[in-house]
């Protein structure tokens, strides 16, 4: 056996697997995990004396048709593609462990939710929609988040993703939508976008789709990182008591730490700086030994309590507000281990809705109804056979036993005359397992109607939950909603499906819909409309939108909700964020050490950027370059001291585009001694000290001016009144004595995450 590997067969076929743990997985897999091996062969195991050249008649000659390894090397190569997804096709995974800390026991017989402590390995993909698989993370799209747990009683997937409701309620019109949502046929034109007519002239004509439209709209479609963005479920599915009992379920996954975003600017300067910027943050998080950790949530109610409320729980273009059903959190996902090789796993891994496990169940969900007949199809054209459950990240760790024979690529031998059943040559073996042992049986729901094609009155209410999400947003919020509405409509080149979308906006709320329609130059229909921001947040659009509400409905008598909103109840860590220290030669090793430690207390990482790679001070080493990366890059800025180090970076315009980005896209800034020299000197500079006001009062004792650094312009900025204001801003001075508690203060302002609000954001060049 290959020293990689831990067993020689997969767990599918062993009947003896007794216990699940986080390693359970990895076991299985390891298979089929072999290393680089020592020895050059072929496929079928020739040693191979010549990888270099092919076999000639001379060394000038033709290549000869005997050259069975070239040609096994070239046919293997000339099929190594399968077809990517149609959709979903922009994806990266991990491996991890699903662990139960609060049983549902009362509500299924699913041992996965109802062993406290038990852990059970899980796989999860996390996937951009529209784009192909070239494509940039970064794009503004809905988030697939499919996640793998493989039970003791077989596979069980939650395929979801990162918004909880979709653009439409049945699943026949989801061609329409794909095809909409794609590059435009004509041309392949755009890649990875919505903002195009093809797909505003499908959502103008589909009032369905408002709800989902805004979260889209939203923060929610530019997630920071995989680790700050949930999950959901989307449908209504079932649990299933022992009784044969059900009771409706949603599920949901909540980030340990908190839903955060990226800004659209942002986003969009990502998607050139680094397109592969959400999965290497997550592999490089992962290797660092920084797991990705989500609660797993459910909210559960009755068929009766369901029928009391104004709106239907099996339409999926409408959420469960958490003020009718509070999500319960009931166990932890934690993703600790990349994949070995990303086609093998992330590639050929093959989620279904269909995957479920005795105790769990559907509900009648039209678009769900129409999942499950889609996506085993579609596992069989991408992976080109009726057997690639057999594929070691697809098998179950569960023993696998049935009739199923033959088909491309068998792998499985199975022993024995009998392939049927039922059957007494083999002893009727395998046999069925009643449902009182555990064998699945649907949840005997009585149905009854006529043919028809057709929908629910129940599904017709398309704008009051939208007016719900929008009502329960903070007003950055409204205001990122309504910047993002006014680029993508104004990359629409047909006036009449402009028009229509402006029609649907305002039976959302008239003031979102005269901000974008005065942005694409119509005649706004609501009063005193501001002039929007361009590429930065508008102070007076944000005033504006800020009171602006909507009366609701199908929302059960709520006007807002819980939950919904980014910016409220989310926890402030910096743990996950990302750091670029500013530093050239003759940086002050200590302060750059002081904070490289307090970042990694808190679970924070940092990057020392420079002009060039290598080493700048004693123990301070450049692992970046002002030229490699971007402040778009970084979730906040610092500039430690060091008059050499300072006089370097001022005279670069890359180290003041640092400070500007920074400052326009909310995050915090930080400086000691000689570094608040490059904050001044910037074009930031005079906006800090517009915001600091003149010196009010004399230094304090053991903070004198170093160089006149911390007073410029008559403005005291790193104590007194004036540093308070800045603190407030997210821009964090220190100096002197002050070094200590600057660090801590910029560590506590990184948690925070962005600040909103900024004065002037407009007037910075970048």
């Amino acid at each position: 056996m290959s020293q990689n590997r831990k067993l020689s067969t997969p767990l599918s076929l062993d009947d003896t697997l007794a216990r699940l743990d986080d390693q359970t997985k990895d076991q299985d897999l390891s298979a089929n995990v072999a290393g680089p091996g020592t020895r050059l062969t072929d496929n079928m195991g020739h040693p191979i004396s010549d990888d270099q050249n092919s076999l000639r008649a001379g060394a000038r000659g033709p290549t000869l048709m005997e050259d069975f390894l070239f040609r096994e090397k070239i046919h293997h190569f000339d099929h190594e593609r399968i077809p990517e997804r149609v959709v979903h096709a922009r994806g990266a995974g991990a491996h991890g462990y699903f662990e139960l800390t609060k049983s549902l026991s009362q509500y299924t017989t699913a041992r996965v939710l109802t062993e406290v402590g038990a852990q059970t390995p899980v796989f999860v993909r996390f996937s951009t929609v529209a784009g192909s698989r070239g494509s940039a993370d970064t794009a503004r799209d809905v988030r697939g988040f499919a996640v793998r747990f493989y039970t003791q009683e077989g596979n069980w997937d939650i395929v979801g993703n990162n918004i909880p409701v979709f653009f439409i309620q049945d699943a026949i019109k989801f061609p329409d939508l794909i095809h909409s949502v794609k590059p435009e046929p004509h041309h392949e034109i755009p890649q990875a976008a919505s903002a195009h007519d093809t797909f505003y002239d499908f959502i103008s004509l589909t009032p369905e789709s408002m709800h989902m439209l805004m979260w889209v709209h939203s923060d929610r479609a530019i997630p920071r990182s995989f680790a700050m963005m949930e999950g959901f479920g989307v449908h209504t599915f079932r649990l299933v008591d022992a009784r044969g009992q059900a009771t409706f379920v949603k599920f949901h996954w909540k980030p340990t730490l908190g839903v955060h975003s990226l800004v659209w600017d942002e986003a969009q300067k990502i998607a050139g700086k680094d397109p592969d910027f959400h999965r290497r943050s997550m592999w490089e998080s992962i290797e660092a030994g920084h797991p990705y950790v989500w609660d797993l949530g459910v909210q559960l109610f009755t068929e009766a309590q369901a029928e009391g409320w104004d709106f239907d729980v099996l339409d999926p273009t409408k959420i469960v507000p958490e003020d009718l059903v509070p999500v319960q959190r009931v166990g932890r996902l934690t993703l600790d281990r990349n994949p070995d090789n990303y086609f093998a796993e992330t590639e050929q891994v093959g989620f279904m809705t269909t995957n479920l496990v005795p105790g769990i169940d559907f509900s009648d969900d039209p678009l769900l109804q129409g999942r499950n007949f889609s996506y085993l199809d579609t596992q069989l054209s991408r992976l080109g056979s009726p057997n690639w459950p057999e594929l070691p990240i697809n098998r179950p760790v569960a023993r696998v036993a049935n009739h199923q024979r033959d088909g491309h690529m068998r792998q499985t031998i199975n022993r024995g005359r009998v392939s049927y059943e039922p059957n007494t040559l083999g002893g009727n073996k395998p046999a069925e397992v009643p449902a009182a042992r555990g064998g699945f049986a649907s949840f005997p729901e009585r149905v009854s109607g006529p043919k028809v094609r057709a929908r629910a009155q129940s599904f017709s209410d398309h704008y009051g939950q939208a007016r719900l999400f929008w009502n329960s947003m903070t007003p950055v919020e409204k205001e990122h909603i309504t910047r993002s509405l006014q680029f993508e409509l104004s990359k629409v080149e047909t006036r009449d499906i402009r028009l229509r979308m402006l029609a649907h906006l305002e039976k959302i709320n008239e003031v979102l819909a005269a901000q974008v329609a005065r942005a694409l130059g119509e005649r706004p229909t609501a009063p005193n409309t501001a002039r929007p921001g361009g590429t930065a947040d508008s102070a007076a659009e944000t005033a504006r939108l800020a009171a602006a509400t909507s009366p609701t409905t199908a929302s059960g008598k709520l006007q807002r909700a819980k939950g919904l909103s980014m910016e409220e109840g989310q926890p402030r860590l910096a743990k996950g964020r990302k750091v670029a220290i500013l530093a050239a030669e003759g940086v002050d090793a200590a302060g750059v050490q002081a904070l490289r430690q307090a970042l990694k207390d808190a679970g924070a990482m940092a990057d020392v950027v420079g002009p060039h790679l290598g080493t700048l001070a004693e123990g301070v080493v450049a692992n970046k370059t002002l030229a490699n990366t971007d402040p778009v890059l970084y979730d906040a800025v610092f500039l430690p001291g060091g008059a050499s180090s300072l006089r370097t970076l001022i005279g670069m315009g890359d180290a003041h585009n640092f400070v500007a980005q920074a400052y326009k896209h909310a995050k915090p800034i930080g400086a000691l001694g000689e570094g608040t020299e490059l904050l001044t000197a910037s074009e930031i500079g005079r906006l800090l000290r517009a915001i600091a006001g003149p010196a009010t009062s004399a230094a304090p004792a053991g903070t004198e001016p170093v160089q006149n650094l911390s007073e410029v312009g008559r403005v005291r900025l790193a104590s007194g009144e004036a540093a308070q204001k800045l603190a407030e801003l997210g821009i964090v001075l220190g100096q002197n004595g002050g070094a200590g508690a600057a660090i801590q203060g910029f560590v506590t302002a990184l948690g925070h995450h962005r600040y909103w609000g900024r004065p002037s954001v407009g007037q910075v060049p970048a």
